[in-house]
Formats: C-alpha cells, sequence, structure tokens
C-alpha cells in the first residue's frame, strides 16, 4: 500500500470525523454532510487506488483540491485557525502524498 492511498484514507477519515464534531459543537448541519460526503469520497478514492482503479487516485486528488481550497476560504472569512488551518495543512500533505504516488 503506497503513501497516497494511506493520505486519501487517512484524510477522508479526518474529513468524516470533522464534519461529525462540526455539528455536535456548533450544530452545523453543513458540516455534517459536507464532512460525511467528501470523508467518505475520498475513503472510496482511497480503496479504489488500492484496488489499481485509476480513476480513484484522480477522485482522491480532486476531492482533496476542493477541500483545500474551500477551507483556505473559509479562513479567509472567519480568520478563526480552527478547524480550517488544520484541514488546509493536512490537505497538502495528502495532496503531495497523492502526486508522490503517481
Amino acid at each position: 500500500m503506497n503513501l497516497g492511498i494511506v493520505a486519501a484514507i487517512a484524510y477522508g477519515i479526518l474529513a468524516l470525523v470533522g464534519g461529525v464534531i462540526g455539528y455536535k459543537q456548533a450544530g452545523s448541519q453543513v458540516s455534517l454532510i459536507s464532512g460525511i460526503v467528501s470523508g467518505l469520497l475520498l475513503i472510496l478514492g482511497g480503496i479504489l487506488q488500492w484496488q489499481g482503479v485509476t480513476w480513484g487516485w484522480i477522485l482522491s486528488l480532486v476531492v482533496t483540491g476542493l477541500l483545500i481550497v474551500v477551507f483556505i476560504s473559509r479562513y479567509l472569512k472567519t480568520r478563526k485557525p480552527m478547524p480550517a488551518v488544520l484541514m488546509v495543512v493536512a490537505g497538502i500533505v495528502a495532496l503531495v502524498a497523492l502526486l508522490n504516488a503517481a
């Protein structure tokens, strides 16, 4: 199992858990839904990569890139470092791992 697969699945779990935490702390249904959807897509992408399906890598790459953009935008609007900075840094790490796995 290469680092890109691990990064996609780990970032997916982080997004999933983050969505649940956002819902519990702030009652944000948007956080819950977006966290679950993006987390499951990343986990699916990692599993597909592991099975050798090329578009699993593309799915992971696209979702990771979108999450980075969303959380940069969120940080610029709110100026609150959590969870935006954590998700951007983790996303960049995952993105680098995915690009190196290509």
